[in-house]
């Protein structure tokens, strides 16, 4: 049976006891060639596949059905995901369409609205989008109730 794999802070920690056991053996060895160790120890090629595969298990999930909570354009909201899709070579990335509980205005202006009753957009492992609003805010971040995690 196969061990499930460590976080990536415990593989860090893997290549920071290995360097630290070398040195005590009398050999030198760079922090780089500590962590090709570890991944190749974990079967990986490289220690960029390595966090690759693992930034990726520690990414936060989403299903369909899940109710999530967050805000859009600075609006708060609560919302049920109606599709979530990994996004295409974008490791950690989900792409989600998101039904509003209730409507949200994304506009500013006091003269007129623009409600939304569902939100497209693509998260990545953090939970928020990489576009971000003038005042460089992402325009959505996202936490989750009801469903996996919560932020």
């Amino acid at each position: 049976m196969r061990q499930p794999l460590p976080s990536l802070s415990e593989a860090k920690a893997l290549a920071r006891a290995w360097r630290k056991e070398r040195a005590q053996a009398g050999e030198i060895r760079s922090h780089s060639a500590a962590l090709e160790h570890v991944a190749q120890q974990l079967g990986f090629r490289d220690w960029n596949a390595c966090v690759a595969t693992l930034a990726q298990s520690e990414a936060r999930s989403y299903a369909t059905g899940d109710h999530v909570s967050g805000h859009y354009l600075s609006q708060p909201f609560t919302a049920r995901i109606l599709r979530a899709i990994p996004a295409e070579g974008r490791p950690g990335w989900v792409q989600l369409e998101l039904e509003l509980d209730h409507p949200v205005d994304v506009v500013t202006s006091e003269r007129f609205s623009n409600l939304r009753r569902r939100i497209r957009a693509v998260v990545g492992p953090e939970g928020y989008s990489r576009e971000k609003t003038s005042d460089g805010v992402p325009h959505l971040v996202l936490g989750v109730y009801g469903g996996h995690t919560q932020a």
